[in-house]
């Protein structure tokens, strides 16, 4: 037993890319889950290599004792031609994620966006900013996402995220200012937070009210430095080694576990690397993040003394 004070489990994208797609991309579903059954971790996001099939997916998951959090949805409301048929996908989305018994949903704008927006070209090197009619078309479309997600009896949690119009702090807080705080909720991203260019506590800290979900993603400090003076791409960092999962970078995260014990988290936080899982082996590295954390948990009790 993990024995956490808030739900630890681990994302499938430590073993599978989502981005990069070369990144285990022999890995089966069987093994992952096999993995984060063996590390006690009950808690997965949706992946790439899970059966699509509702059936299929509750057994796996089931006889290994682990459920399905949440999973990813790209939508595109900063333009409004998109609106319709954004939220007729976005309740189809929630409609499976309710049969799944997950109560969040990972949501991110892919508007701009280098790797994501469909109506982007290959080759292009800047995400595209959002001017205030995006930004307005933005909120009022999650607000909307977010009154379906409230009908089912989920939440919707902006994930702020690399590569994408809402990544910096400032961003950030503009996306929870614009947005209703009843119906938008935000998914802390610690290694995104970092790179967005946020000191991830004061993200943690000034934001946590809207807090909903979790993920513990660490950043290696030199690649994300040769990465920004190579004026490299958001694939690219994920490529070149840039995140990997907690305790294994350079982000301190004694006080942001400090912080989720005192606020008293109850909810999911997911273990994130998003790396190379040849060179750098998913269930140890998660082990060690475990470990790292574990050690943490004990410290802020005063069990660590």
């Amino acid at each position: 037993m993990l024995n956490f004070p808030f739900l630890l489990g681990a994302h499938p994208i430590n073993w599978v890319g989502e981005d990069v797609k070369e990144h285990g991309d022999d890995t089966t579903y069987a093994q992952i889950l096999d993995d984060m059954q063996a590390l006690g971790l009950k808690g997965t996001e949706m992946g790439r290599k899970y059966p699509p099939d509702i059936g299929l997916l509750k057994a796996e998951l089931s006889k290994r004792g682990i459920e399905l959090v949440s999973q990813w949805k790209s939508v595109l409301f900063s333009d409004p031609a998109y609106r319709e048929s954004e939220l007729a996908a976005y309740l189809e989305h929630v409609k499976f994620l309710k049969e799944m018994g997950s109560k969040v949903i990972s949501t991110c704008e892919v508007g701009g966006s280098l790797h994501f927006d469909p109506r982007r070209t290959p080759h292009e090197r800047e995400v595209i900013r959002l001017d205030e009619a995006g930004w307005s078309s933005l909120a009022e479309g999650l607000n909307a996402a977010g009154l379906i997600a409230k009908e089912y009896g989920l939440k919707l949690t902006y994930h702020h995220h690399g590569g994408t119009v809402v990544e910096s702090p400032e961003e950030i807080d503009k996306l929870m200012e614009m947005t209703d705080p009843d119906l938008v909720f935000l998914l802390f991203d610690s290694g995104h937070a970092l790179y967005g260019g946020a000191d991830p506590l004061d993200v943690l800290k000034k934001h946590y009210d809207r807090i909903a979900y979790v993920h513990l993603k660490d950043v290696r400090r030199e690649e994300l430095e040769q990465a920004r003076a190579a004026g490299s791409d958001f694939v690219t960092c994920i490529r070149n080694g840039v995140f990997t999962v907690p305790g294994d970078g350079c982000i301190d995260f004694a006080p942001i576990i400090g912080e989720l014990i005192e606020r008293d988290y109850r909810g999911w936080a997911m273990l994130e690397g998003e790396q190379d899982p040849a060179a750098h082996p998913p269930r140890e590295y998660a082990e060690e993040a475990i470990s790292y954390l574990r050690s943490l948990i004990a410290d802020a009790a005063g069990d660590g003394k």
